[in-house]
């Protein structure tokens, strides 16, 4: 899966992005808000990332700046399937690309794929202490649940308190045959 927005590309990692994947999320403050990515986050860590089967209606994308000059890394948005087998979308954007709009950005079109494949239901979490990613949230629709859960944080090396969210279409592909498929191995989001 490839998508295109304005200002961004977004296509799966290929084991030649890993020096660069690993330079755009190695920073302290990115890694701090990710459940699933060690920190610290080296070249090998990026290889095992890049080396994970894909499922089909589950996309894993990195975020690729296309405008002013060459491509460049900047993030990277996918699902991934939560503990309860709900598709979960997670995203991360480089420090120094915060705050215009590409979290948004990527995270929107990353949306419309799942619900092109039939994707009905999405859920997302973010940290109670990172309240822009609420906000990109908000903005694509997720509704927060009132439910407050606390998972274990790779980036932090602790158990965090999580806000969840959800975004509902109705319907239910979430339990098809082949969503289910893969069981517990499917990749999870950087």
């Amino acid at each position: 899966m490839f998508a295109r927005t304005p200002r961004l590309l977004l296509r799966p990692g290929w084991m030649e992005d890993a020096p660069a994947l690993a330079g755009a999320i190695n920073d302290p403050a990115v890694l701090r808000n990710l459940s699933h990515v060690p920190n610290p986050y080296g070249v090998e860590d990026a290889q095992r990332f890049l080396d994970l089967p894909h499922h089909p209606l589950m996309p894993r994308l990195l975020a690729f700046s296309r405008t002013r000059g060459a491509p460049r890394l900047i993030g990277g948005c996918g699902l991934h399937r939560g503990e309860d087998g709900v598709p979960e979308l997670g995203y991360w954007i480089a420090r120094s690309y915060w705050g215009l709009g590409f979290a948004t950005e990527a995270a929107r079109a990353v949306v419309g794929m799942a619900r092109a494949s039939g994707v009905r239901t999405l859920r997302a979490v973010h940290c109670t202490d990172n309240p822009a990613s609420g906000n990109v949230l908000r903005k694509l629709g997720f509704r927060f649940t009132g439910e407050t859960q606390r998972r274990h944080s790779l980036g932090r090396g602790t158990i965090v308190d999580c806000l969840i969210f959800e975004q509902d279409q109705g319907g239910g592909m979430n339990d098809d045959p082949v969503m289910t498929a893969y069981g517990d191995d499917l990749p999870v989001a950087a």
